[in-house]
């Protein structure tokens, strides 16, 4: 059973009274409540006969660091669970970025969410703020300290302060806990390199390649071509590490209970600074076995829901998001499933839905996105999706092959065409992506760039193309409008509202040259920013017509996440319909055209919308005109529809 909906009946039956006895009695209630799972799910992972200490150290660690959570946070606690799944409303939008891109510092940021106000925007997703290893450090996924801040941005005091005028204004605040491992330089490592065995065992490490080349037989290369293999020599050490990601990113041993407990005292002391959702970054890692690929094994759901389970008692107020970019079917089973279901994440990322909209662009047509989406698993009702169609990572092109198969395409040469079409292999296509981590023995690759650039924009700039400007401006537009429009909570990434273009700056940087991903980490163009008002730039057309869909989106409760969407299906493979509906029987009907020329969509496709001669277009203002019984999309429309 979802634990969640325990919690928010025992919340929802007390008072508001806000003394530290009553957040000490709630606190204690749901203890009471997750108790048996807790344990049960912490023996099930390591043996009751060998670890019994370690359970009593974590019955320790909730209350006393619940002791030390600000009152403030506590009663939003309580409030939250009085709202119900507040992460499913439709007045959600999220913007993902950069501090140091953004606005330099903390406090600069703190100036700047009268900027999101005006957008709409009221949930930020900060990337790493934590301190890092100098020179590369996977932008900041290489970990010094899971909740210090890294003096760059400034200091743990300006973080508070952020996140205390971030509540004033009924803004949310998500920040990264790095799961799966921590720097090379992060205390635990350090004590290891010195020598010290116990330390040894928070990781993986081993005395020659006996074990190493065993694992190596099963699990795939993450960043072929910059850190191949999956193990890393340290000959201070005299160990092999194990080293999924980068060689300077040592994974941990979670089959060591310590780890867990420490972990867990990490991630709650970073709650306890004001934050609302937890991403869990490469949580798909975190158990490793011989012989498998060591992804999303079932020890790591287990271990998820043990960390969800003591949130939930810790600060039932915060949620998390499950960033597991995998296959489809894998990624729902991060919602919970069998013994964990509805007690892991409360969030996924939607990065099928995101890639399916790239191949539609590059396609024109549609026909893969309803073969996926059509045969996608459920997820359960009290989760959401985050949508997106750009963030700072590339793009995989995850499509499962036999629907490519299915539709009448050869999957490898599709995906051929795919990488061709965005990273400058073709020369009629608009786009200007770059490749990333391609790898010419299975022709495998990914995608860099930023929106603007890869929907064709950069390059009518610098062709001059009114007309490729136009349909650049439109796509961009499009895009993000599914993404509102979608069942999930939508998040853009930071300049996309204004356009902004890929940053070659990159490539003169000796620690970033060889990471494409970096071609769409630009800094916020604020002198952009400072003429929006003036209406004349391809900026501000963006931004006012993002504003425009953020404020739709947010007057209709029909855009909350209640499991309410239904695809509609055209005969015309260049369109693309989906329906959300509320249970007052109130609906929005949303289509748009990929083509770069107008289509058209026959009245009866679009069910009830297209008996009614009073339906409307919400974006445009106007009344739907049906000729000869058919609508008419211009190239890269968009619509919103309700009937009168």
């Amino acid at each position: 059973m979802n634990q969640a909906s325990l919690h928010q009946m025992v919340a929802a039956k007390h008072s508001d009274d806000k003394k530290a006895t009553h957040f000490d009695e709630l606190f204690e209630l749901r203890l009471a409540t997750n108790l048996t799972l807790i344990k049960d799910l912490f023996f099930s992972i390591y043996p009751r006969a060998t670890h019994g200490k370690a359970f009593k150290q974590l019955l320790d660690v909730l209350p006393a660091l619940h002791k030390k959570r600000a009152p403030t946070l506590k009663a939003q606690d309580i409030e939250r669970l009085q709202q119900g799944n507040w992460y499913q409303s439709e007045k959600l939008v999220g913007m993902q970025l950069y501090v140091d891109h953004f606005t330099k510092d903390l406090k600069g940021l703190a100036d700047k969410l009268d900027y999101f106000e005006k957008l709409g925007v009221n949930f930020l997703h900060l990337m790493p703020i934590t301190p890092r290893p100098n020179g590369e450090n996977d932008g900041g996924y290489a970990v010094n300290s899971y909740h210090e801040v890294d003096p760059r941005y400034g200091t743990k005091k300006d973080l508070l302060e952020l996140t205390e005028k971030m509540r004033d204004k009924n803004m949310y605040l998500m920040l990264d806990f790095v799961a799966n491992h921590t720097s090379n330089e992060y205390p635990w490592a350090k004590k290891a390199i010195a020598g010290d065995a116990s330390y040894q065992e928070y990781y993986y490490t081993f005395p020659d390649r006996t074990v190493p080349d065993a694992f190596e037989a099963t699990l795939p290369e993450i960043f072929p071509m910059t850190s191949p293999g999956n193990f890393t020599y340290h000959p201070k050490m005299k160990r092999w590490v194990m080293t999924v990601f980068n060689s300077y990113q040592w994974d941990l041993n979670y089959s060591n209970p310590f780890v867990f407990m420490k972990m867990l005292e990490n991630l709650l002391k970073l709650v306890n600074l004001g934050v609302d959702v937890v991403r869990l970054d490469a949580l798909a890692f975190m158990w490793k076995k011989l012989g498998t690929q060591s992804q999303n094994l079932p020890e790591v759901h287990a271990l998820i829901s043990l960390f969800r389970l003591c949130l939930q008692v810790f600060a039932p107020g915060v949620v998390f998001l499950a960033e597991a970019i995998v296959a489809p079917n894998d990624i729902v089973k991060y919602f919970g499933t069998g013994a964990t279901e509805g007690n892991e994440c409360e969030i996924a990322y939607n990065a099928t839905f995101m890639a399916l909209l790239w191949d539609a662009i590059a396609t024109k047509k549609t026909s893969l996105l309803y073969k996926s989406l059509q045969n996608l698993p459920s997820k359960p009702d009290d989760t959401t999706w985050i949508n997106y169609i750009r963030c700072h990572d590339d793009i995989g092109l995850g499509f499962e092959d036999r629907f490519i198969t299915e539709i009448g395409w050869n999957a490898q040469s599709h995906r051929k065409f795919l990488l061709d079409y965005y990273c400058q292999a073709i020369e009629w296509s608009p786009a200007m992506g770059q490749l990333f981590m391609y790898n010419p023995k299975t022709g495998d690759g990914r995608i860099t760039g930023s929106a603007a650039s890869l929907l064709g924009l950069e390059k009518a700039l610098k062709q001059k193309d009114d007309k490729g400007l136009r349909k650049a401006i439109d796509k961009i537009v499009m895009m993000h409008g599914l993404v509102l429009g979608y069942n999930g909570i939508p998040l853009i990434y930071a300049g996309d509202e204004i356009g902004t273009l890929n940053d070659y700056t990159y490539l003169t940087d000796p620690d970033k040259k060889d990471d494409s991903r970096w071609v769409n980490r630009p800094s916020h163009n604020w002198d952009e920013v400072a003429v929006l008002d003036t209406g004349k730039t391809y900026a501000s057309e963006i931004f006012f017509a993002l504003q425009k869909l953020i404020r739709l989106r947010k007057q209709l409760p029909v855009f909350a996440d209640q499991n309410n969407l239904s695809l509609y299906y055209s005969h015309n493979q260049h369109t693309f319909l989906f329906e959300r509906t509320s249970q007052d029987g109130k609906g929005v009907l949303v289509l748009c055209n990929f083509d770069e020329v107008s289509h058209e969509i026959d009245r009866v496709e679009l069910g009830s919308y297209g008996k009614q001669s009073g339906t409307k277009d919400l974006i445009s203002g106007k009344r739907m005109k049906f000729v000869s019984g058919k609508l008419k999309l211009q190239p890269y429309q968009l619509c919103w529809l309700v009937k009168s």
